[in-house]
């Protein structure tokens, strides 16, 4: 028997899945949290950072890679020698400014209190002066890449993340050598060889299989200091998804324990990898991770352009479609955060006595309620918005609540707002004359709250079918390990083989009710209103506040 290995890196923590060539079965998962999660207050030396800043350690990368690699081999009993592949995915757009051997520029002595020297995760947003600036200029100038990417660039980006470090630590800047995709470097650590895969290079970094990046002329209207950008920092191939980056090095072996010259897959952006774990190989059905955040990604024939999408890439999720990209900046998180922080101590004895979790508390409570019910309603923006207004300004906000409002109906309305959010990016995406005929998910949440699946079937009116593995995008990593393998390896000799041989199984369809679609299509109208009128300049309130929260 040959097995796979997906590597997951995610948010808080990274996995890896050993999954049988032949059929996909998962035969053991390890995982190990980052020693220094996220950080958002304060670098370890404590450093403080501003407001909207998130960075890693990529020590944490290293330190996880050399803890689940050996410990799913070991929990499994199956030899180095068996391992066909490795497929690696990483939370996008998490950039790092390193030198030319890799070496991240804050492991270097006396950097290690830059906030700029560290990684930029996805999330974060102290760049969105430089986005919109890009966005202006190439407005302004008519650059056509910006309509691949619905009209804005976000916060999140590459090119902003790049241009904050230059323009506040220029220094930094001029002694980087190369910036990276996280997914990328380790890979690069992994095998000793640079490449950069063509879903990240697309969706985050501006890049265009026919044009490239952005002009030289673009750049040096941002900045001077940027014209040579691209040729000077971004070197390394563009390589579609799919295909293998190079084998595990001497280097490799030692942080993974796996042979050299085991073939390893270009990494991918690990909402994207999942395709690959659903059996999706072809235009017509949405695929979504649901998480901290959500990703909402599709297949298509054609380039074609959607507003507020987060950009659309040939090869970029499946080789031979162009793959479309929206999202939502907030999602589990914003669940999170009312659990920590607006729960009165009552629900928490009475989750206690019961056994169970707080969420679970309010969940079964949430069931309860009839859509509408509640006479509330939420905007999903606790971390921005990302499609299909693409502001990281943007803060969350509940109507509709009195003294009688419970904390049950507020987290019923806090899912009903994901949900609506995923609406507005389904119809974006039909708008522009892609077709969507059922929504297939993955995530931990999406097999442990039914009620919301079921609040997604309604809203959305349309099936929601959710993939039994709790960890799709590390099967979808493995999927790819296989596929860059070949069948004489004992893996695939395309992505399309293995992913069909590969992918998960169904754990749950669920099935729009006609009644509480309706219902929802009218609180759906509430939203939409809200969602343009503090979303599209009707009221700015938002931006105004966290203005004032800056100066004060």
């Amino acid at each position: 028997m040959k097995y796979s290995i997906g590597l997951d890196f995610g948010t808080l923590s990274g996995r890896a899945v050993l999954a049988e060539t032949e059929t996909g079965r998962e035969v053991s998962v390890f995982s190990m949290d980052y020693p220094h999660a996220v950080m958002d207050r304060q670098l370890p030396d404590g450093t403080p950072l501003g407001i909207d800043w998130a960075l890693q350690h990529p020590q944490d990368w290293l330190d996880v890679l050399s803890a689940i690699v050996p410990g799913v081999l070991r929990e499994a009993g199956v030899s180095p020698s068996d391992v066909a592949g490795v497929g690696v995915d990483f939370t996008t757009c998490t950039w790092m400014p390193c030198l030319a051997d890799g070496t991240p520029l804050c492991f270097l002595s006396g950097l290690e209190h830059e906030p700029n020297a560290w990684p930029k995760l996805w999330k974060h947003h102290a760049a969105q002066d430089k986005a919109d600036r890009v966005t202006r200029l190439a407005q302004e100038r008519g650059e056509e890449f910006l309509t691949r990417y619905g009209g804005k660039v976000s916060s999140e980006w590459a090119l902003p993340k790049t241009w904050q470090v230059l323009d506040e630590s220029p220094e930094l800047y001029e002694r980087a050598d190369v910036f990276v995709e996280a997914g990328d470097w380790l890979v690069w650590q992994m095998t000793g060889c640079l490449s950069r895969n063509a879903c990240m290079a697309g969706h985050k970094a501006l890049w265009h299989k026919g044009n490239g990046y952005p002009s030289r002329e673009f750049l040096r209207s941002l900045d001077p200091r940027l014209e040579n950008f691209a040729e000077e920092k971004l070197r390394g191939d563009v390589v579609p998804v799919g295909q293998k980056a190079g084998g595990i090095s001497e280097k490799g072996a030692a942080l993974t324990g796996l042979l050299p010259g085991t073939p390893v897959a270009v990494s991918t952006a690990d909402a994207h990898v999942l395709f690959c774990a659903t059996g999706v190989t072809e235009p017509g059905r949405m695929v979504a991770i649901i998480g901290t955040s959500s990703v909402y990604l599709l297949l298509g024939n054609e380039e074609k352009n959607v507003p507020g999408m987060c950009g659309v890439v040939e090869d970029g999720i499946i080789p031979g479609f162009f793959g479309f990209e929206e999202g939502q900046c907030c999602c589990g998180d914003h669940f999170s955060w009312f659990v920590q922080n607006c729960i009165p101590g009552k629900y928490e004895r009475e989750a206690e006595a019961a056994g169970i979790s707080v969420f679970k508390l309010l969940q079964q409570k949430a069931s309860g309620l009839r859509p509408g019910e509640s006479g509330l309603i939420a905007l999903d923006w606790w971390n921005g918005n990302r499609s299909v207004l693409v502001d990281a300004d943007l803060t969350g906000m509940i109507l509709g609540l009195s003294l009688r409002t419970t904390p049950e109906e507020i987290y019923r309305a806090l899912l009903e707002a994901t949900a609506y959010g995923a609406r507005v990016i389904t119809e974006s995406f039909r708008s522009a004359g892609l077709n969507i005929s059922e929504l297939v998910v993955s995530g931990g949440i999406t097999l442990k709250d039914p009620m919301m699946m079921q609040i997604y079937a309604d809203v959305l009116r349309m099936p929601v079918r959710v993939l039994a593995s709790k960890q799709g995008p590390a099967l979808g990593a493995a999927v790819f390990g296989a596929a860059v393998a070949g069948s004489a390896r004992g893996g695939y000799d395309t992505l399309a083989e293995a992913s069909r041989a590969m992918c998960s199984p169904t754990a749950a369809v669920y099935e729009p009710d006609a009644g509480s679609a309706d219902v929802y299509d009218r609180l759906y109208a509430e939203y939409l209103q809200l969602h343009d009128y503090f979303g599209r300049g009707g009221n700015d309130v938002m931006k105004r506040l966290k203005t004032i929260r800056r100066l004060g």
